[in-house]
């Protein structure tokens, strides 16, 4: 019998809620791999403070983080959930690939021009910059196979398959090479106000993003006042009609009714029913999981037990792979 592949994936606590877009484009995603795969989803704390954090902040979104994969359905006796800061390993792999990357590489990385740009070079932070170098040993400590990530990824990816085969040249074979597993989103989420982009945390406008943690009224209150047009026919038509799309999109990815059946059922009513409908699916899976965090927050003591745990059983993998390293690269090994 085969032994399951090991898999590797995880997001940044730098919100108090994870929004729609998170749970359709991710988290579905992972908790059906965690059936096929060993995996490793991790809170990616070190990453977050590659901006300025609120410490009190950062502290209870990593919580509130987790308690949301949780209530999602990451079952952590089924996967190692945990913390990036509590497994040293990650910090100290990535100083080794910092020793073994082009500055010039780095400097090409495409979400770092761009943020830098927004902020401005010299607000940028060096752990901005080495990023993507962190993410290549959060990944290559694992050994994964398979690294779902999204299209924005890929260039990161690529640059931790470059790394690894550099170092496996240079030291001897040491790291497997992951191959990125594209994540097909279940549903292509866009903002409610602004239809032409992502739903993403960072909308200009709030009422834009739909959160896990928003209450029942928040949540319909957002739908209610989704941009639409004035055209007045339900139909899936991303050029022309994107706002109506996503709320259709929406629908279809959390009822599972297919688009078609959608189309054919809403034919000749008013967007108004179309949104209370949608309003109402999102409710219904939403606020299950969002009672559960809030739940989970309640007893923290638990939480934080569940995450130790999951850092444990990281650990056993992560400090096999950076003793490996650390003898390579020619370190004395501590008595």
């Amino acid at each position: 019998m085969n032994a399951k592949p090991n898999l590797l994936s995880g997001m940044q606590p730098s919100a108090s809620s994870l929004h729609l877009g998170n749970y359709l484009g991710a988290l579905v995603n992972w908790v059906n791999m965690q059936e096929n795969f060993n995996a490793y989803y991790v809170i990616v704390d070190l990453h977050a403070i590659t901006v300025p954090q609120d410490p009190a902040e950062l502290r209870t979104n990593t919580r509130r983080t987790a308690a949301q994969y949780i209530a999602a359905g990451i079952d952590p006796a089924k996967s190692a959930l945990f913390v990036q800061s509590h497994v040293p390993a990650h910090a100290e792999l990535a100083w080794i690939l910092n020793c073994i990357t082009g500055f010039g590489e780095a400097s090409r990385m495409t979400q770092f021009k761009d943020k830098s740009q927004k902020a401005g070079s010299d607000s940028a932070s060096v752990g901005l910059f080495t990023y993507p170098i962190l993410q290549a040993a959060d990944i290559l400590l694992y050994q994964p196979k398979a690294v779902p990530v999204g299209e924005d990824q890929r260039q990161h990816l690529e640059l931790t398959r470059d790394l690894a085969e550099r170092f496996n040249s240079r030291f001897g074979k040491t790291f497997t090479i992951p191959e990125a597993h594209i994540m097909k989103e279940t549903a292509k989420i866009y903002d409610l106000q602004n239809p032409t982009a992502k739903m993403s945390k960072s909308a200009a406008d709030p009422k834009g993003l739909v959160n896990i943690m928003d209450d029942d009224t928040t949540i319909s209150k957002k739908i209610k006042s989704a941009v639409t047009d004035t055209e007045g026919s339900i139909k899936l038509d991303w050029e022309n009609k994107p706002g109506v799309s996503n709320l259709l999109s929406i629908h279809s990815s959390l009822s599972g009714e297919s688009i078609v059946s959608l189309e054919e059922r809403f034919e000749g009513a008013g967007y108004g029913v179309l949104k209370g409908e949608v309003a109402d699916v999102v409710i219904s899976a939403i606020g299950p999981i969002r009672d559960r965090a809030n739940e989970l927050m309640s007893d923290q003591a638990e939480l934080d037990r569940l995450l130790a745990r999951g850092a444990e059983k990281a650990k056993v993998v992560a400090n096999q792979t950076l003793a490996a390293v650390y003898d390579r690269v020619g370190f004395i090994k501590p008595e």
